[in-house]
């Protein structure tokens, strides 16, 4: 009885619920690693400017506007017809945004890639038609193959694979997760994460960007308190955050979460779309860098869409949660599955990883990553650019604050053959435009300094070197 109403208290609850189950901790974190990441403080009369910037634009956007009324000029603006006493699709705000602002920049991203996976490639349109439903079709003996690598890969006892990436987190949330439940989310998590804990009907609490000592706080004052009015305690109280964060470069600080996790008995969810094969001595992705247990963390959850090179993503964790998954997961069960040569693709590349080829190309290739990221990274910041993230994550943002600068930095490096993305609010808050990089193993040594040239060479004439940290100027070693 006593440990009933501890576990209570503690807002969860021993038994099976919707397919998660407590697994007992048998091998604890086995090295403490030193998380080393940098976000070097924006200067202030560079906020100042960039927050000038968008007055100016934004004044200059409604003289458009009002020119355009008394009809000089053509209207872009968007127009929503046969809609007469329904709700506005588009909301005042975002439509002037789009038509005076984001207008005159988006040729600094959305570029379409035009390759296959590599360093240097295109790409063939081709048009194929849909295939079969899990539901009405089943899976094929394939897919239950790359689900057991996936399991095996991670250590921990089962997977379900599903065909699109996106979906993996925004329908399968809501299969475990629902009215009584409290989500713990990282302010800066995914779009498909967010969009999974709205649909889930669970309470969501945000806390502070991979600041432990504030999700703890949280944690804490909610059990504390209770469920909303009934002052309830929660059926299951879940934190989800993400492995390598797309767009700061920050790395999780697993160690110190599953720490919080074990003492307040909260359930974890991570997202390693992007560090599943690029994180770790043999890329198994944070645990694996950390050296934590994998079962620590109750649902690991990837994309085959980043080291991967094909689509679709992955939940694993213990087979009760995973067996709760096949009967329940829309996007398991009614979404069209994964085509069976990008399933073959993945087992593929699974081998080379796990040495299942007869060779060591799968741990050279994640060594090879780890010193391509740690020198593109330090090359950058000893050039002046402030750049944001731990030094091991190969998502690189190169901070330029400006979206005007954004356009100028992506255009000129494209004119010299170099290929990036930007990135502008609303993606980013208003003052932290960037232009981001995602470093490969295939890069070679001459790529990523004729990529350092380039960035640097195009960053004086537009005067990015923001960086007031003074640099070694000593040569970095490859």
């Amino acid at each position: 009885m006593t440990n009933q109403v501890k576990q209570e208290v503690n807002g969860l609850h021993s038994s099976l619920k919707n397919g998660i189950k407590n697994h007992e901790v048998k091998q604890e974190i086995r090295r403490a690693r030193e998380i080393n990441e940098e976000f070097e403080e924006t200067p202030l009369i560079i906020a100042l400017t960039v927050y000038f910037c968008y007055v100016v634009l934004t004044v200059f956007g409604h003289i458009r506007d009002f020119v355009r009324k008394l009809g000089f000029g053509k209207s872009s603006e968007v127009k929503e017809q046969n809609r007469d006493g329904y709700a506005k699709l588009y909301g005042s705000f975002e439509s002037f945004y789009t038509r005076n602002i984001y207008k005159r920049i988006v040729q600094g991203w959305n570029m379409f890639v035009c390759g296959v996976p590599a360093v240097v490639f295109k790409l063939k349109i081709k048009i194929s038609p849909e295939f079969h439903q899990n539901a009405r079709f089943g899976s094929l003996d394939i897919h239950r193959k790359l689900e057991k690598m996936v399991a095996d890969f991670l250590g921990v006892e089962d997977s379900i694979i599903v065909g699109m990436g996106f979906a993996t987190n925004s329908t399968n949330i809501p299969t475990f997760m629902g009215k009584g439940c409290l989500i713990m989310s990282d302010e800066l998590n995914h779009a498909s994460l967010v969009l999974g804990c709205r649909l889930s009907g669970a309470k969501v609490k945000v806390y502070k960007h991979n600041d432990v000592k504030d999700l703890e706080e949280k944690v804490r004052a909610a059990i504390i308190e209770g469920q909303p009015i009934s002052h309830k305690p929660w059926r299951k109280i879940l934190i989800i955050a993400e492995g390598v964060y797309s767009m700061e470069g920050t790395v999780v600080n697993l160690p110190g979460i599953i720490a919080i996790k074990k003492k307040y008995k909260c359930y974890l969810y991570i997202d390693e779309a992007h560090s599943i094969g690029a994180l770790g001595s043999r890329g198994k992705g944070v645990t694996d860098y950390f050296g934590c247990n994998p079962r620590d963390v109750d649902l690991l959850m990837g994309t085959f869409t980043k080291s991967f090179g094909a689509s679709g993503g992955y939940i694993a964790g213990s087979k009760s949660l995973i067996n709760h998954l096949r009967t329940h997961s829309y996007s398991f069960s009614y979404a069209t599955s994964m085509s069976a040569p990008v399933a073959q693709q993945i087992i593929t590349t699974l081998k080379i990883l796990m040495g299942k080829d007869g060779s060591t190309e799968g741990i050279r290739r994640v060594r090879q990553l780890e010193r391509n990221t740690r020198y593109f990274r330090r090359k950058l910041k000893q050039k002046g650019f402030i750049i944001y993230g731990n030094e091991d994550s190969p998502v690189v943002p190169l901070m330029l604050y400006f979206p005007s600068k954004v356009t100028e930095f992506i255009q000129g490096l494209l004119m010299q053959g170099i290929a990036t993305v930007g990135v502008c609010y609303p993606a980013t808050t208003v003052v932290t435009s960037r232009a981001r990089f995602c470093i490969s193993a295939s890069h070679t040594k001459e790529m990523l300094d004729k990529a350092i040239s380039v960035i640097d060479s195009v960053g004086k004439r537009i005067m990015a070197n923001y960086s007031k940290i003074e640099r070694s100027q000593t040569e970095i070693i490859y």
